[in-house]
């Protein structure tokens, strides 16, 4: 445990953001036994011109101006802070030593506003944690001189299309500069190891509070009346991009007493396949958040049907964590991200396993299995996750 410290965040997420967020999550925690500034990401001067009607714009633009405030209190020992500076939208440039160059320039006048607040709070001795901001975070270390500079893995960034061009030759170079590295998954740690010995694996929070039905007060929605078991599920986005398509017509086709029922909004793929012609697919379409727990208690199987690409093969599925916290029985594909569950999930690596493994998770369920699961989901809290940064932090020092 750290106590009485002063933590500055830098990430590629803002404080504002609609969706859940990693870093927030660490940052609250961290929050509650040291200080800590979280940084924004500043305005770049694409974003202005894409955007210049949105209010978070609009709101950027105020604080820029002077005309609304930049450092911003969360809670009591929480900052957030929305950087003055603009910068240059730069990751278009093709030649790496100018991009290097611009890059540097935004990362100073970056730097010079996380300065300025942190002079006003009065930090000192800080620790900066930095969640993959490959870019812009390559020079913080040298401008603000932290006590201690953690490096944040996450995501398969660099095989995004934005982030790959320049980010192949500048992630190693930061990871190098780092003094820790912590990552979610096993393939992330692998990939800090090479450049740097102090990567660790520090596993991944989540809040599964929504999904606990142990009082059995959850009820599963009426439209599954009508569905045959047994029920095979998914809830979450159904995009080709993370979803195996041809597993899933594999296995409705494989077993036709089986249903499979995909909870969740559809991308165009999934909209024009075939699964739509099968009798035994059911797609319930987009739920509210605070629904899924319900949608979730409906299936006999919950499954994570995941492709195996760059993107996706070291991604931490944080939904296992809540299938697990349902007890329900869990399907997914084997990847290195999946390996620290394979005490609790069924793992394969194949369109014929995976049927293989539904049967064997269907004829073998058990009261002592659904509380297993229930409490290894119990124990990936957010609280466990930064106790391991904490611990990855103190053994790099």
């Amino acid at each position: 445990m750290m106590k009485n410290r002063d933590i500055v965040v830098v990430g590629i997420q803002a404080w504002d953001i609609e969706i859940g967020s990693n870093c927030k999550n660490i940052a609250s925690e961290f929050a509650k036994h040291n200080r800590v500034l979280y940084v924004n990401p500043p305005l770049d001067r694409a974003t202005l011109k894409r955007e210049t009607d949105s209010e978070k714009v609009q709101k950027r633009i105020r604080i820029k101006n002077g005309d609304s405030p930049d450092l911003v209190k969360v809670s009591d020992n929480l900052w957030n802070l929305y950087p003055k500076s603009m910068t240059e939208s730069i990751n278009w440039i093709p030649v790496h030593s100018l991009f290097k160059m611009l890059n540097k320039r935004n990362s100073r006048m970056f730097a010079r506003d996380i300065q300025s607040a942190m002079d006003a709070l009065g930090f000192e001795d800080v620790l900066l944690f930095n969640d993959s901001s490959m870019f812009l975070g390559l020079h913080l270390k040298e401008f603000l001189k932290p006590q201690r500079y953690t490096y944040y893995m996450r995501d398969n960034l660099i095989k995004v299309p934005y982030w790959q061009r320049h980010g192949e030759r500048l992630e190693p170079k930061i990871i190098k500069k780092a003094d820790t590295v912590v990552n979610n998954s096993t393939l992330y740690t692998e990939y800090g190891l090479e450049h740097n010995p102090n990567s660790f694996m520090v596993g991944q929070g989540c809040d599964v509070s929504l999904f606990n039905d142990e009082e059995n007060t959850i009820q599963i929605p009426s439209e599954f009346d009508a569905i045959p078991k047994p029920i095979l599920g998914y809830v979450g986005y159904l995009t080709s991009m993370r979803l195996d398509l041809d597993l899933l017509e594999f296995m409705a086709q494989a077993k036709k007493d089986w249903s499979l029922v995909l909870v969740g909004p559809e991308d165009e793929d999934f909209r024009n396949s075939k699964l739509h012609e099968l009798d035994n697919v059911f797609f319930l379409g987009r739920k509210d958040a605070s629904e899924l727990p319900a949608y979730v208690k409906g299936f006999d199987i919950a499954m994570n049907p995941q492709v195996v690409n760059d993107w996706t093969i070291g991604n931490y599925p944080r939904k296992i964590d809540e299938y697990l916290a349902m007890g329900k029985p869990t399907l997914a594909t084997r990847t290195k991200a999946m390996e620290m569950f394979q005490d609790h999930v069924y793992l394969a690596g194949s369109k014929e396993e995976y049927v293989a493994l539904a049967e064997q998770a269907l004829s073998e369920n058990s009261k002592e299995l659904i509380q297993a699961r229930i409490a290894f989901a119990k124990s990936h809290t957010w609280e466990n996750n930064v106790k391991a940064i904490y611990e990855a932090i103190k053994k790099s020092a």
